[in-house]
Protein backbone atom coordinates (compact mmCIF):
# COMPACT_ATOMS: atom_id res chain seq x y z
CA UNK A 1 0.00 0.00 0.00
CA UNK A 2 1.28 3.51 -0.82
CA UNK A 3 2.85 5.67 1.86
CA UNK A 4 1.67 9.27 2.04
CA UNK A 5 3.70 12.00 3.71
CA UNK A 6 2.04 15.14 5.05
CA UNK A 7 4.36 18.06 5.88
CA UNK A 8 2.95 20.69 8.26
CA UNK A 9 4.75 24.01 8.57
CA UNK A 10 3.90 26.12 11.62
CA UNK A 11 5.01 29.29 13.30
CA UNK A 12 7.22 27.24 15.64
CA UNK A 13 8.54 24.37 13.56
CA UNK A 14 7.72 21.60 11.11
CA UNK A 15 5.73 18.44 11.83
CA UNK A 16 5.65 15.38 9.57
CA UNK A 17 2.75 12.91 9.45
CA UNK A 18 2.88 9.65 7.52
CA UNK A 19 0.27 7.06 6.65
CA UNK A 20 0.81 3.60 5.16
CA UNK A 21 -2.74 2.28 5.59
CA UNK A 22 -4.67 4.24 3.00
CA UNK A 23 -4.68 7.42 5.14
CA UNK A 24 -6.81 5.74 7.80
CA UNK A 25 -4.29 6.59 10.54
CA UNK A 26 -1.28 8.85 10.87
CA UNK A 27 2.03 8.75 12.71
CA UNK A 28 3.24 12.24 13.60
CA UNK A 29 6.79 13.41 14.36
CA UNK A 30 8.14 16.81 15.30
CA UNK A 31 8.92 19.49 15.80
CA UNK A 32 11.65 19.60 13.22
CA UNK A 33 13.36 23.03 13.10
CA UNK A 34 11.78 24.00 16.45
CA UNK A 35 11.06 27.67 17.07
CA UNK A 36 11.48 28.46 13.36
CA UNK A 37 8.66 29.79 11.20
CA UNK A 38 7.99 27.44 8.29
CA UNK A 39 5.99 29.51 5.81
CA UNK A 40 6.63 27.14 2.91
CA UNK A 41 7.30 23.44 2.50
CA UNK A 42 7.55 21.25 -0.59
CA UNK A 43 7.65 17.50 -1.21
CA UNK A 44 9.66 16.99 -4.40
CA UNK A 45 8.91 13.55 -5.88
CA UNK A 46 10.53 14.01 -9.29
CA UNK A 47 13.47 11.74 -8.43
CA UNK A 48 13.68 8.18 -7.15
CA UNK A 49 14.40 9.58 -3.68
CA UNK A 50 11.87 12.24 -2.56
CA UNK A 51 13.30 15.49 -1.24
CA UNK A 52 11.68 17.67 1.41
CA UNK A 53 12.30 21.42 1.30
CA UNK A 54 11.41 23.72 4.16
CA UNK A 55 11.61 27.51 4.24
CA UNK A 56 12.72 28.16 7.81
CA UNK A 57 12.97 31.59 9.43
CA UNK A 58 14.84 32.02 12.68
CA UNK A 59 14.47 35.19 14.72
CA UNK A 60 18.21 34.96 15.39
CA UNK A 61 19.70 33.60 12.14
CA UNK A 62 17.13 34.87 9.65
CA UNK A 63 15.60 33.00 6.67
CA UNK A 64 17.01 29.87 5.04
CA UNK A 65 15.98 26.74 3.13
CA UNK A 66 16.63 23.27 4.59
CA UNK A 67 16.47 20.02 2.62
CA UNK A 68 16.07 16.37 3.55
CA UNK A 69 16.56 13.30 1.38
CA UNK A 70 15.45 10.79 4.02
CA UNK A 71 11.89 11.99 4.72
CA UNK A 72 12.93 14.25 7.57
CA UNK A 73 15.28 11.96 9.48
CA UNK A 74 18.16 14.37 8.82
CA UNK A 75 18.35 17.85 7.35
CA UNK A 76 21.03 19.85 5.56
CA UNK A 77 21.46 23.59 5.28
CA UNK A 78 24.26 25.45 3.49
CA UNK A 79 26.66 27.53 5.57
CA UNK A 80 25.77 30.62 3.56
CA UNK A 81 22.27 31.99 2.94
CA UNK A 82 20.82 29.91 0.08
CA UNK A 83 18.43 32.72 -0.92
CA UNK A 84 19.87 36.23 -0.82
CA UNK A 85 19.38 39.42 -2.78
CA UNK A 86 22.42 40.62 -4.74
CA UNK A 87 24.07 43.65 -3.14
CA UNK A 88 23.17 45.93 -6.05
CA UNK A 89 19.44 45.55 -5.25
CA UNK A 90 19.83 47.14 -1.82
CA UNK A 91 17.31 44.65 -0.41
CA UNK A 92 17.40 42.05 2.34
CA UNK A 93 15.37 38.86 2.32
CA UNK A 94 12.39 38.95 4.68
CA UNK A 95 11.29 35.32 4.30
CA UNK A 96 10.61 32.65 1.72
CA UNK A 97 6.85 32.31 1.16
CA UNK A 98 6.79 29.60 -1.48
CA UNK A 99 8.91 26.64 -2.61
CA UNK A 100 7.82 24.98 -5.85
CA UNK A 101 9.56 22.20 -7.78
CA UNK A 102 9.91 22.89 -11.49
CA UNK A 103 8.46 20.73 -14.27
CA UNK A 104 9.37 17.05 -14.44
CA UNK A 105 11.67 17.68 -17.41
CA UNK A 106 13.87 19.92 -15.21
CA UNK A 107 14.35 17.73 -12.12
CA UNK A 108 16.95 20.00 -10.50
CA UNK A 109 14.97 23.24 -10.84
CA UNK A 110 13.14 24.66 -7.82
CA UNK A 111 11.53 28.09 -7.51
CA UNK A 112 11.26 30.28 -4.43
CA UNK A 113 8.81 33.16 -4.05
CA UNK A 114 9.97 35.63 -1.43
CA UNK A 115 9.39 38.83 0.52
CA UNK A 116 9.94 41.50 -0.73
CA UNK A 117 8.19 40.46 -3.93
CA UNK A 118 10.69 38.52 -6.04
CA UNK A 119 11.28 35.16 -7.65
CA UNK A 120 14.41 33.04 -7.21
CA UNK A 121 15.46 29.95 -9.17
CA UNK A 122 17.57 26.99 -8.08
CA UNK A 123 19.31 24.62 -10.47
CA UNK A 124 20.72 22.29 -7.81
CA UNK A 125 17.56 20.82 -6.36
CA UNK A 126 16.79 23.67 -3.97
CA UNK A 127 20.13 24.12 -2.23
CA UNK A 128 21.13 27.50 -3.72
CA UNK A 129 19.12 30.13 -5.60
CA UNK A 130 19.60 33.07 -7.95
CA UNK A 131 17.36 36.10 -8.40
CA UNK A 132 15.10 36.12 -11.47
CA UNK A 133 16.08 39.53 -12.77
CA UNK A 134 13.28 39.84 -15.31
CA UNK A 135 10.58 40.06 -12.63
CA UNK A 136 12.72 42.09 -10.25
CA UNK A 137 13.40 44.71 -12.92
CA UNK A 138 9.76 44.93 -13.99
CA UNK A 139 8.65 48.59 -14.36
CA UNK A 140 5.59 47.92 -12.15
CA UNK A 141 7.71 46.92 -9.16
CA UNK A 142 7.97 50.41 -7.57
CA UNK A 143 4.17 50.44 -7.39
CA UNK A 144 3.72 47.04 -5.76
CA UNK A 145 2.65 47.58 -2.17
CA UNK A 146 2.41 45.38 0.94
CA UNK A 147 -0.78 43.53 1.73
CA UNK A 148 -1.80 43.00 5.33
CA UNK A 149 0.62 40.07 5.61
CA UNK A 150 3.48 41.64 3.69
CA UNK A 151 4.66 42.21 0.11
CA UNK A 152 5.60 38.82 -1.26
CA UNK A 153 5.43 36.45 -4.21
CA UNK A 154 3.39 33.79 -2.43
CA UNK A 155 2.44 31.55 -5.40
CA UNK A 156 4.72 30.14 -8.08
CA UNK A 157 3.26 27.86 -10.79
CA UNK A 158 5.59 26.48 -13.46
CA UNK A 159 3.82 25.13 -16.53
CA UNK A 160 3.87 21.31 -16.36
CA UNK A 161 5.36 20.90 -19.86
CA UNK A 162 6.40 24.31 -21.23
CA UNK A 163 9.63 25.09 -19.36
CA UNK A 164 9.54 28.77 -20.43
CA UNK A 165 6.14 29.53 -18.89
CA UNK A 166 5.74 30.46 -15.23
CA UNK A 167 2.85 32.19 -13.45
CA UNK A 168 3.22 33.96 -10.11
CA UNK A 169 0.90 35.82 -7.76
CA UNK A 170 1.75 38.43 -5.17
CA UNK A 171 0.21 40.68 -2.56
CA UNK A 172 -0.26 43.41 -3.47
CA UNK A 173 0.46 43.36 -7.18
CA UNK A 174 -1.63 40.57 -8.68
CA UNK A 175 -0.88 37.83 -11.19
CA UNK A 176 2.12 37.98 -13.54
CA UNK A 177 3.16 35.56 -16.26
CA UNK A 178 6.25 34.87 -18.37
CA UNK A 179 6.40 32.78 -21.53
CA UNK A 180 10.10 33.34 -22.30
CA UNK A 181 11.78 31.76 -19.30
CA UNK A 182 11.54 34.82 -17.08
CA UNK A 183 13.12 37.44 -19.32
CA UNK A 184 9.88 39.40 -19.57
CA UNK A 185 6.65 39.38 -17.58
CA UNK A 186 3.14 40.70 -18.16
CA UNK A 187 0.39 41.45 -15.69
CA UNK A 188 -2.50 38.98 -16.05
CA UNK A 189 -5.34 40.42 -13.97
CA UNK A 190 -8.05 41.27 -16.50
CA UNK A 191 -11.43 40.77 -14.80
CA UNK A 192 -10.13 40.62 -11.21
CA UNK A 193 -11.70 43.39 -9.16
CA UNK A 194 -9.73 45.54 -6.71
CA UNK A 195 -12.61 47.19 -4.90
CA UNK A 196 -10.26 49.04 -2.56
CA UNK A 197 -8.82 51.10 -5.48
CA UNK A 198 -10.40 54.08 -7.31
CA UNK A 199 -10.04 52.13 -10.58
CA UNK A 200 -11.56 48.81 -9.55
CA UNK A 201 -10.21 46.93 -12.58
CA UNK A 202 -6.59 48.07 -12.90
CA UNK A 203 -3.88 46.41 -14.95
CA UNK A 204 -2.15 45.42 -11.71
CA UNK A 205 -2.39 46.12 -7.99
CA UNK A 206 -4.92 43.43 -7.08
CA UNK A 207 -4.51 41.67 -3.72
CA UNK A 208 -4.60 38.10 -4.98
CA UNK A 209 -4.43 35.68 -2.03
CA UNK A 210 -3.77 32.46 -3.96
CA UNK A 211 -3.94 30.98 -7.45
CA UNK A 212 -4.05 27.34 -8.57
CA UNK A 213 -3.68 25.57 -11.91
CA UNK A 214 -5.19 22.30 -13.09
CA UNK A 215 -2.21 19.99 -13.82
CA UNK A 216 -4.12 18.11 -16.51
CA UNK A 217 -5.54 21.29 -18.07
CA UNK A 218 -2.83 23.91 -17.61
CA UNK A 219 -4.82 26.62 -19.38
CA UNK A 220 -7.30 26.58 -16.46
CA UNK A 221 -6.51 28.67 -13.39
CA UNK A 222 -8.40 29.60 -10.23
CA UNK A 223 -7.87 32.62 -7.98
CA UNK A 224 -8.92 33.61 -4.48
CA UNK A 225 -8.72 37.37 -4.25
CA UNK A 226 -9.18 39.79 -1.38
CA UNK A 227 -12.92 39.66 -2.10
CA UNK A 228 -13.53 37.59 -5.20
CA UNK A 229 -13.18 34.02 -6.44
CA UNK A 230 -12.31 33.57 -10.13
CA UNK A 231 -11.57 31.11 -12.91
CA UNK A 232 -9.54 31.63 -16.06
CA UNK A 233 -9.89 29.36 -19.10
CA UNK A 234 -7.21 31.13 -21.17
CA UNK A 235 -3.99 30.74 -19.18
CA UNK A 236 -4.70 33.62 -16.78
CA UNK A 237 -5.23 36.16 -19.57
CA UNK A 238 -8.81 36.91 -18.42
CA UNK A 239 -10.77 35.99 -15.30
CA UNK A 240 -14.47 35.34 -14.58
CA UNK A 241 -16.15 35.37 -11.17
CA UNK A 242 -17.19 31.98 -9.74
CA UNK A 243 -18.14 33.28 -6.27
CA UNK A 244 -21.86 32.53 -6.64
CA UNK A 245 -22.80 29.63 -4.41
CA UNK A 246 -20.12 30.32 -1.80
CA UNK A 247 -21.14 31.84 1.56
CA UNK A 248 -18.38 34.44 1.22
CA UNK A 249 -16.08 35.63 -1.56
CA UNK A 250 -13.26 36.20 0.93
CA UNK A 251 -10.64 33.64 1.94
CA UNK A 252 -7.08 32.56 1.37
CA UNK A 253 -6.62 29.00 -0.05
CA UNK A 254 -7.47 27.79 -3.53
CA UNK A 255 -6.62 24.20 -4.46
CA UNK A 256 -7.09 22.39 -7.78
CA UNK A 257 -7.63 18.63 -7.88
CA UNK A 258 -4.49 16.85 -9.17
CA UNK A 259 -6.34 14.51 -11.58
CA UNK A 260 -9.93 15.61 -12.20
CA UNK A 261 -10.33 18.67 -14.44
CA UNK A 262 -12.94 21.08 -13.14
CA UNK A 263 -12.63 20.04 -9.48
CA UNK A 264 -11.44 22.78 -7.12
CA UNK A 265 -11.52 23.41 -3.35
CA UNK A 266 -12.05 26.63 -1.39
CA UNK A 267 -12.24 27.58 2.29
CA UNK A 268 -14.40 30.72 2.69
CA UNK A 269 -13.96 33.15 5.57
CA UNK A 270 -15.98 36.12 6.71
CA UNK A 271 -14.76 39.34 5.19
CA UNK A 272 -12.40 41.88 6.75
CA UNK A 273 -12.72 41.86 10.49
CA UNK A 274 -13.26 38.50 12.12
CA UNK A 275 -11.77 36.25 9.42
CA UNK A 276 -13.22 32.96 10.55
CA UNK A 277 -15.75 30.80 8.65
CA UNK A 278 -19.28 32.13 8.15
CA UNK A 279 -21.39 31.29 11.22
CA UNK A 280 -18.16 29.80 12.69
CA UNK A 281 -18.87 26.52 10.85
CA UNK A 282 -15.73 24.79 9.57
CA UNK A 283 -16.58 23.93 5.96
CA UNK A 284 -14.66 23.14 2.79
CA UNK A 285 -16.39 23.90 -0.51
CA UNK A 286 -15.83 21.77 -3.60
CA UNK A 287 -16.63 22.79 -7.14
CA UNK A 288 -16.93 19.94 -9.65
CA UNK A 289 -17.79 21.99 -12.71
CA UNK A 290 -15.07 24.61 -12.66
CA UNK A 291 -16.70 26.47 -9.79
CA UNK A 292 -20.00 27.15 -11.53
CA UNK A 293 -21.60 25.50 -8.51
CA UNK A 294 -20.30 24.54 -5.07
CA UNK A 295 -20.93 21.73 -2.59
CA UNK A 296 -20.52 22.24 1.14
CA UNK A 297 -18.37 19.50 2.68
CA UNK A 298 -18.94 19.06 6.42
CA UNK A 299 -18.77 15.38 7.46
CA UNK A 300 -16.28 15.20 10.33
CA UNK A 301 -15.70 18.96 10.56
CA UNK A 302 -16.62 21.06 13.64
CA UNK A 303 -19.44 23.56 13.94
CA UNK A 304 -17.56 25.86 16.33
CA UNK A 305 -14.42 27.00 14.53
CA UNK A 306 -13.31 30.53 15.37
CA UNK A 307 -10.09 30.42 13.40
CA UNK A 308 -8.78 30.66 9.82
CA UNK A 309 -7.01 28.61 7.16
CA UNK A 310 -4.20 30.49 5.45
CA UNK A 311 -3.21 30.56 1.78
CA UNK A 312 -0.67 27.71 1.83
CA UNK A 313 -2.34 25.68 4.58
CA UNK A 314 -4.54 23.62 2.25
CA UNK A 315 -3.51 21.08 -0.38
CA UNK A 316 -4.18 17.81 -2.19
CA UNK A 317 -1.91 14.81 -2.45
CA UNK A 318 -1.31 12.94 -5.72
CA UNK A 319 -2.94 9.64 -4.73
CA UNK A 320 -6.08 8.18 -6.31
CA UNK A 321 -8.56 8.98 -4.92
CA UNK A 322 -6.91 12.25 -3.95
CA UNK A 323 -6.47 13.22 -0.34
CA UNK A 324 -7.34 16.76 0.73
CA UNK A 325 -5.80 18.49 3.75
CA UNK A 326 -5.96 21.75 5.66
CA UNK A 327 -4.47 23.22 8.82
CA UNK A 328 -5.80 26.03 10.97
CA UNK A 329 -4.34 28.96 12.84
CA UNK A 330 -5.41 27.18 16.04
CA UNK A 331 -3.15 24.21 15.25
CA UNK A 332 -5.63 21.60 13.98
CA UNK A 333 -4.94 19.59 10.82
CA UNK A 334 -7.74 17.72 9.04
CA UNK A 335 -7.46 15.14 6.25
CA UNK A 336 -9.89 13.58 3.80
CA UNK A 337 -9.00 10.34 2.05
CA UNK A 338 -12.02 10.54 -0.28
CA UNK A 339 -11.65 13.90 -2.01
CA UNK A 340 -13.48 15.84 0.70
CA UNK A 341 -16.54 13.68 1.27
CA UNK A 342 -15.51 13.03 4.89
CA UNK A 343 -12.79 14.31 7.21
CA UNK A 344 -10.82 13.22 10.25
CA UNK A 345 -8.48 15.06 12.61
CA UNK A 346 -4.80 14.21 12.01
CA UNK A 347 -3.29 16.26 14.84
CA UNK A 348 -4.31 19.13 17.11
CA UNK A 349 -2.77 21.69 19.48
CA UNK A 350 0.08 22.56 17.11
CA UNK A 351 1.29 26.13 16.71
CA UNK A 352 -0.31 28.34 14.06
CA UNK A 353 -0.31 26.27 10.83
CA UNK A 354 1.18 28.21 7.91
CA UNK A 355 1.72 25.58 5.19
CA UNK A 356 0.79 21.99 4.36
CA UNK A 357 1.97 19.74 1.53
CA UNK A 358 1.26 16.06 0.91
CA UNK A 359 2.46 13.44 -1.57
CA UNK A 360 2.80 9.73 -2.16
CA UNK A 361 6.43 8.94 -1.29
CA UNK A 362 6.58 5.14 -1.50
Amino acid sequence: MSKVLLAIGTRKGLWLASSADGRASWQVSGPHHPMNEVYAVAVDTRRDTPRLLAAVTSEHWGPSVATSDDLGETWSEPDHAPVAFPTDTGEALGRVWQLTPGPASLPDVVYAGVQPSALFRSEDGGRTYELARGLWDHPHRPQWTPGFGGMAVHTVIPHPSDVDTITVAMSTGGVYRTTDGGNSWRASNSGIRARFLPDEYPEFGQCVHKIAQHPSRPEVFYAQNHHGVYRSDDSAATWTSIADGLPSDFGFPMVAHPHRPGVVYNFPLTADGMRFPPDARCRVYRGEDGGRSWTELSDGLPDEFHTAVMRDAMCCDDASPAGVYFGSRSGEVYASANEGDSWRLVVSHLPDVLSVRAAVVA
